[in-house]
């Protein structure tokens, strides 16, 4: 098989595998060819977003090209661990099928800091916003997608107020939407 899928900015991750985050750089075997069109990703688990991630490397392989040292990479005893886990999770896969092997660096854990951040970029409480639905005016939603398109909360303070005082405004959409993103359990603010 050589299914063809593309990795947007979210990847999901079972639960069972929550603890690979922890050790700051993990890696990943999906069936088919991925291919990632954003080097950074937003970790999903249990519903929530649990983490942000880089992409460091991708590398593809047939299944009957795994390793054991592919395996426990991922987390696994050996070989076979893998390969029965590939197959709970996607059924009948043949020696022939395509697997990519994903390896990922932590950048951020999400989740409430010390000093009470959540430890997330306003473009990217923004990009949660849009993809979750936050129940916002066409106005606000019309912010969160420029302030995502332009990168920065100066830049698209410019181009939609003509001016750096535009600022104020965006944050407060970006805390509402946060806020909103807590409440739906897409953040966890612990």
């Amino acid at each position: 098989m050589r299914r063809v899928v593309y990795l947007g900015r979210h990847l999901m991750l079972k639960s069972k595998y929550l603890d690979k985050l922890s050790n700051g750089r993990f890696t990943t075997i999906r069936l088919g060819i991925i291919r990632p069109k954003y080097r950074e990703v937003f970790i999903h688990s249990g519903g929530m977003v649990v983490a942000k991630a880089r992409i460091t490397n991708v590398l593809y392989k047939r299944v009957s090209e795994l390793t054991d040292e592919d395996a426990v990479a991922d987390g696994f005893t050996g070989r076979e661990a893998l390969i029965d886990e590939l197959r709970g999770i996607y059924g009948n896969i043949t020696n022939n099928d395509w697997v990519t092997i994903l390896t990922l660096e932590v950048t951020k854990a999400i989740g409430r800091r010390d000093d009470g951040s959540i430890g997330l970029s306003p473009v990217d409480v923004a990009r949660l916003a849009l993809r979750y639905n936050v129940p916002l005016s066409e106005g606000e939603r019309r912010v969160l997608q420029e302030l995502v398109n332009e990168g920065s909360v100066r830049k698209a303070a410019v181009k939609l107020f003509n001016s750096l005082r535009g600022r104020v405004v965006i944050r407060r959409i970006v805390r509402k939407s946060l806020k909103y993103l807590i409440r739906m359990g897409v953040i966890t603010d612990y």
